[in-house]
């Protein structure tokens, strides 16, 4: 078995050990009928009540596998199941098995099936983009994760709690008060007034997407998933309204919602039944 290290983190003797965010009732099931798969690709993901795939690092990883055209098995993950990602040698999701190869951390999949699979569409802009396309998404990678990510939790996570399966309440509720020092309840009190905050972080985003349909041009790619992954995100898992109908971004969001045989709209809204 081939492990792959990231190594933009500096980290990962045996794989990538990113912060990918909560490892996710098991069962393991085909995305798409035995005749069309043609790879032996196995995704780790996590999930909530009902089954419900929410995590936003594995929507970036959901997307890039439609972009490619490649089927695979999946294995649910719940929370507090950290024990069936140990083979890959750390504890977050999404995991990738793809044959002898095992990958984690969404970019570092990403770039993998980018290498692995060069003859189905790009994620990255095609080969003249080159190096430059792959650095864009890096970039969007990086803006997303530190500067919009922090921004969405304050606003949703009490309402993420009631997508949590029963199993792993206590220990979603018990980590994520102990990493923000606050009930949820007190953490998302008040969302109103911060939902401005976020949507002034988007602005660099709103500047591309109001005068093209794809943050990569005509249409999607991999810089496009990763911030659609957080919005998809919150769309599932809440009924709070993060962007206004009029705002470009969400014009773009409805965009890549239909992409990709509009795969990400098909998923079952988990908000509506918690």
């Amino acid at each position: 078995m081939r492990l792959i290290a990231n190594s933009a983190t500096g980290v990962g003797v045996l794989l990538i050990a990113a912060d990918e965010g909560p490892v996710v009732a098991s069962s393991s099931v085909s995305q798409f009928p035995a005749e069309e798969r043609v790879v032996a690709i196995t995704l780790y993901d996590l999930c909530g009540k009902n089954g419900a795939r929410f995590s936003p690092y594995g929507w970036r990883t959901r997307m890039a596998l439609a972009h490619k055209g490649l089927g695979y098995d999946l294995e649910l993950v719940k929370f507090t199941e950290k024990e069936k990602v140990a083979f890959s040698g750390q504890q977050l999701v999404p995991v990738l098995v793809d044959g002898e190869t095992v990958v984690s951390d969404s970019f570092a999949i990403a770039c993998h099936l980018e290498d692995a699979y060069p003859d189905a569409p790009s994620l990255f802009g095609g080969k003249d983009a080159g190096a430059a396309g792959r650095g864009m998404a890096k970039a969007i990678n990086g803006f997303v994760d530190r500067m919009v990510q922090p921004l969405i939790a304050p606003l949703i996570v009490a309402d993420v709690f009631d997508c949590v399966d029963e199993t792993c309440r206590d220990y979603f509720r018990t980590s994520r008060e102990k990493r923000f020092g606050a009930t949820l309840e007190a953490f998302q009190a008040g969302r109103e007034e911060k939902v401005d905050a976020f949507r002034t972080a988007l602005e660099p985003i709103r500047t591309v997407v109001k005068d093209q349909p794809f943050i990569g041009g005509p249409t999607p790619t991999y810089a496009d998933y990763v911030l659609f992954g957080s919005l998809q995100w919150a769309r599932l898992t809440s009924t709070f309204q993060l962007v206004e109908t009029d705002d470009p971004i969400h014009a773009w969001f409805e965009r890549v919602l239909d992409s990709n045989g509009a795969v990400a709209r098909e998923e079952p809204i988990a908000a509506t039944a918690a």
